[in-house]
């Protein structure tokens, strides 16, 4: 079986595109190496930030091949830091599928994600996640967040979960409830790593008992991001105080409906990548865009130093 050090800032990374939309490899190794060389302990792709909804499986695959090439292959290179495979589909075989390809292009986790479309009852969305975490020997993470999927895995389902997937070592909260950290780590205790899954909501996950962070806005700011973490491991919510003042305005791109747009916008303006998505979503224009525009550009220019 698989493992990984379930820990630190695994950033879900975006997927860079050319101009005519189809993926820059060339970008996406790129972004990889550079969240490993400032202090991520992993990647995760392609999930919602990582427009995983618009990529074929074959066009994940290749984002996964280019992954674990960017940090120097399977279980090796970059001090062994892993490729975690976002798994969603609508269908419950095609997530199967997906997770044995993840496994053969060298990932060493997976986040597995409730179906989309139909999210049915408890009884069918821990149907599905157990089929995709038995397809595989890989370490997985399960990730809740029932604000965008419309399944909740509420802390008892996720010990029960535990209890019956012995390769089932992580938990994603994203219910925006922080109490939920406090109550898995009740029902669980170090059976699973708990990561927060709400930018906005870092300091205080940690302060709860989380020991990781699925981020979004490291993909344009990993310094400061890992920074965060760290303080508020170490020193906890008052060593944390400034620097997260600073960072709130960024981390609340995080959980609006087009974070996607914003978020790879702020890559743009600090130099990590470009705006360019896939419809559906369009890049932002006119007074949206321009709002946004204003909080990341004060945000860098008044960025703290080392």
């Amino acid at each position: 079986m698989s493992t990984i050090d379930w820990r630190g800032v695994m950033p879900a990374i975006t997927t860079p595109f050319h101009p005519d939309l189809s993926i820059d490899h060339a970008s996406l190794a790129s972004l990889t190496r550079l969240m490993i060389e400032r202090g991520s302990t992993g990647v995760v792709t392609p999930g919602s930030l990582g427009e995983g909804s618009t990529l074929s499986r074959e066009e994940k695959a290749a984002v996964w091949r280019t992954c674990v090439g960017a940090v120097g292959g399977a279980g090796s290179g970059a001090g062994g830091k892993p490729v975690i495979a976002a798994i969603a589909s609508a269908s419950t075989a095609e997530a199967v599928a997906s997770a044995r390809e993840a496994e053969a292009a060298g990932c060493r986790g997976l986040m597995v994600l409730p179906p989309y479309v139909h999210s049915g009852d408890a009884r069918e969305a821990e149907a599905h996640v157990s089929a995709v975490v038995h397809a595989t020997r890989l370490s997985c993470m399960l990730y809740n967040n029932p604000i965008a999927y419309g399944t909740d895995f509420v802390p008892e389902r996720v010990a029960a979960l535990a209890r019956a997937l012995p390769n089932l070592h992580a938990v994603k909260e994203s219910s925006g409830d922080v109490r939920r950290i406090t109550a898995i780590r009740a029902l669980t205790g170090d059976r699973l790593a708990v990561f927060v899954g709400v930018d906005d909501l870092i300091v205080e996950g940690v302060a709860a008992g989380a020991v990781g962070w699925i981020a979004g806005l490291v993909n344009a700011f990993p310094d400061e991001s890992v920074r965060l973490f760290r303080a508020a491991i170490e020193g906890g919510p008052e060593a944390s105080r400034g620097l997260y003042e600073w960072f709130l305005p960024l981390l609340r791109l995080d959980v609006v409906p087009k974070f996607v747009q914003l978020i790879k916008l702020a890559q743009q303006e600090a130099g990590t990548g470009n705006e360019r998505v896939r419809p559906p979503r369009l890049t932002l224009e006119g007074a949206e865009r321009e709002a946004a525009l204003r909080v990341i550009r004060d945000a860098v220019r008044t960025r703290p130093g080392g």
